[in-house]
Parts: C-alpha cells; sequence; structure tokens
C-alpha cells in the first residue's frame, strides 16, 4: 500500500509554516524588491521559527523532522517569497556536509550554532570556468605542515556575503584527480566575498563571487576524507541542493496559479469574470496538473531520501519539471493578467522574474537531461 498523505505533526508543520511565511516573510517583500539587499530581520525571523534547524539532529540542537518537513517549509515559504525560500534552502544546503561527514569534534562545535542560526553555511563549488563539471575547477590547495593552503575564485554562490561558514572544494595542486572538501570560515586571512551578483529575480536573496588568496586552514577544517571531497559537495547538491530547487519552485507555482484564479474571477469581460472563458479555464488547467504532478516527483524523492535511499536521480527528474513547469506557470499566469501583469503592483511580474532564476540553480534543466539519460542508459 502506498500512503500519499502527511503525517498529523506534518500537517501542523505545514500549517505553521504557512503562518510564518504569511505573517513574517511577506512584510519584507517591498524592502527586498527594492534594495536587492538581504534584510538582517529576516534572517532572523527564520532562526527563531526554528527554520534554519529543520535537518539538523535533535542531539545537536536541530528539530531532526527529515526532507519532507524540509520541501513543505520551502514550498510554504516559497508560495510568499522564492528568493527567501532560496536563502533557506541553500542554508541546509551548507548544513549537509557537516550532518553526514563532518568529525564528532565538527558536528559538536558547528552543527548546535547552524540550528540557531548563530552562524550561516553555504557551499561553493560553482568557478567562472563553469559548475555542472566540478571536475574542472581550478581552486586548489596544499598542503604546508599541518595547515592547507587554498587559493582559487568562485561565483555564483548563494549567501555568499551573508555566510559565516563555507564548504569550499577544491583539488590537490599536486594531484588535480583528488579533490577535497575544506571548512573556510569569514574573517579568515585570504578569505574575502567580493562581487555582489545583481540577479534579473529573486532580489533580496544574496549571490555573489568568494576569494581565496593563499587562503590558510588548519587540518581540522578537512571535511570527510582527503581526496574525497567530490563526494562530500556533490551529494549534497545532488540531494539538498537540487531538493531545495523543487520545493522553491513548487511554492511559485502555488503562488502563480493562486494569484490566477484570484484575477480570473474578478475580471470581468463580455459581462463575466473571465474565468468563465474555456481559454483561461485551460491555463488554469494546466498549472493545476502541473502542480499535482510536480508535488508527487517533490515528496516521493523527499521520502526517499527520508529513508537513507539514493534519491539524487530522483531529485533530478523532479528538479527538471517542477523549475520547467514554474516557468510555463509564470507565464501563463502573466498572460491570464494582460497588461496589468506587466506592472509590478502585481506579484506576477515577480513571480515570472523568480522563475527564469529557478532554471540554472543547482544545475541547468539540460544537465538534469543528462542525469535522467545516464540513470537511464545505466
Amino acid at each position: 500500500m502506498i500512503d500519499f498523505s502527511f503525517t498529523d505533526e506534518q500537517e501542523m508543520f505545514r500549517k505553521a509554516s504557512r503562518e510564518f511565511a504569511e505573517t513574517r516573510v511577506a512584510p519584507f517583500i517591498p524592502e527586498m524588491e527594492k534594495t536587492g539587499k538581504v534584510p538582517p530581520g529576516l534572517v532572523q525571523a527564520l532562526a527563531d521559527a526554528e527554520m534554519l534547524a529543520i535537518t539538523i539532529p535533535e542531539e545537536y540542537g536541530g528539530l531532526g523532522l527529515g526532507y519532507v518537513a524540509r520541501m513543505i517549509a520551502l514550498e510554504e515559504i516559497s508560495r510568499i517569497s522564492v528568493a527567501t525560500g532560496m536563502m533557506l534552502q541553500v542554508f541546509a544546503l551548507g548544513i549537509d556536509p557537516f550532518v553526514r561527514f563532518g568529525s564528532k569534534e565538527q558536528k559538536e562545535f558547528y552543527l548546535p550554532k547552524l540550528a540557531r542560526g548563530e552562524r550561516l553555511a553555504t557551499v561553493a563549488v560553482t568557478e567562472p570556468t563553469g559548475g555542472s563539471d566540478p571536475t574542472g575547477l581550478r581552486t586548489t590547495y596544499f598542503k604546508n605542515g599541518t595547515d592547507y593552503i587554498l587559493t582559487g575564485r568562485k561565483c555564483f554562490i548563494t549567501n555568499a556575503h551573508i555566510a559565516d561558514t563555507v564548504t569550499i572544494l577544491a583539488k590537490d595542486e599536486n594531484d588535480p584527480k583528488a579533490f577535497s572538501a575544506f571548512i573556510a570560515e569569514k574573517g579568515a586571512e585570504g578569505f574575502s566575498a567580493t562581487h555582489e551578483e545583481h540577479k534579473v529575480g529573486m532580489r533580496g536573496c544574496n549571490t555573489g563571487e568568494l576569494s581565496l588568496e593563499k587562503c590558510k586552514v588548519p587540518a581540522t577544517a578537512l571535511l570527510g576524507q582527503e581526496g574525497k571531497g567530490l563526494r562530500v559537495s556533490m551529494s549534497a547538491i545532488g540531494d539538498v541542493g537540487r531538493g531545495g530547487m523543487v520545493g522553491c519552485a513548487i511554492g511559485l507555482q502555488t503562488a502563480c496559479l493562486e494569484a490566477s484564479v484570484k484575477f480570473a474571477n474578478e475580471r470581468i469581460l463580455y459581462g463575466k469574470p473571465i474565468s468563465a472563458l474555456q481559454t483561461i479555464q485551460n491555463k488554469l488547467a494546466d498549472m493545476k496538473i502541473d502542480l499535482e504532478a510536480g508535488r508527487l516527483l517533490a515528496y516521493r524523492a523527499a521520502a526517499l531520501h527520508d529513508k537513507g535511499e539514493r534519491s539524487s536521480n530522483e531529485f533530478a527528474v523532479a528538479k527538471y519539471f517542477t523549475t520547467e513547469a514554474a516557468q510555463r506557470a509564470a507565464k501563463m499566469a502573466v498572460d491570464i493578467h494582460g497588461g496589468y501583469g506587466c506592472m509590478e503592483e502585481y506579484a506576477v511580474s515577480r513571480f515570472i522574474r523568480d522563475a527564469f532564476v529557478l532554471g540554472p540553480s543547482a544545475g541547468t534543466s539540460d544537465i538534469m537531461k543528462v542525469i535522467v539519460a545516464r540513470w537511464v542508459i545505466g
């Protein structure tokens, strides 16, 4: 028997997440759209609501609710603000390497602080040479006594300027086939956040570059085994990063559908609401079908992850489908709104900008198809 229902605890968590998004996140949206900056109060609100603690085990001060709960939170928050959903999902991306690969000492030091929001985390893989082929990165490291020296540049890193703790993927200067993951701390000598990007959408979610100029990190900053860093960083991106983008996408689809239904019922044309027109109904039906299919893909992959089973392929399928569907939904929402859809007073103008950022994040749609094809071919 397959049970597609949520537990009572998950339903309560969904209700709490929706209330949090509507009352605590929504007020920040005008400021985020105007300035493009992360409002400090928003990060504190996420921490106060324990949204940063969802995937952290209880023994380290987290909620230990798992990835279905995380998907619920991201869907509900992204329904109100995709920029906030993106920020939150990358915090969890930064937490995952500590949960899965951290030493006992690293877990005890970092996880309680990450759970409380005293520290904020991210992962830095992508470079100007690309992100879909991590083996082509140019950031290097070498051993100097008991320390490691890192040199390189990372780009398109979400939370680059607000994260305190960054997992850096680098390759051995003397062995280009060996990759390791290191913990770099804000304020470390030679480590800095430099250029800040100005994206077409997700305004208020920080994205930028990181520079490592002979950045010295201690041996205790090595995450996982030396030479096994690809597993540390890419497992986080494959399961947690892409899963997070799925949550953002279905939240945006929900927002597009709700706004479209409301407008279609209120807009009068030819003496009746445009929701009575077959062409409008077809658009609403397409949006609903995509949303229902996307939710099934999303929560199936998250449930597999919670069971400890491999879920990267399922997340690739879900990531491709939901981010493409979100772009379709945003386009249809603007079409339904007509001229109003081009006005910034209407949220759908923000939705369509946000939708275009979903596609390339955590791997483009073309890369998702490559992953799925490899899965099929075996």
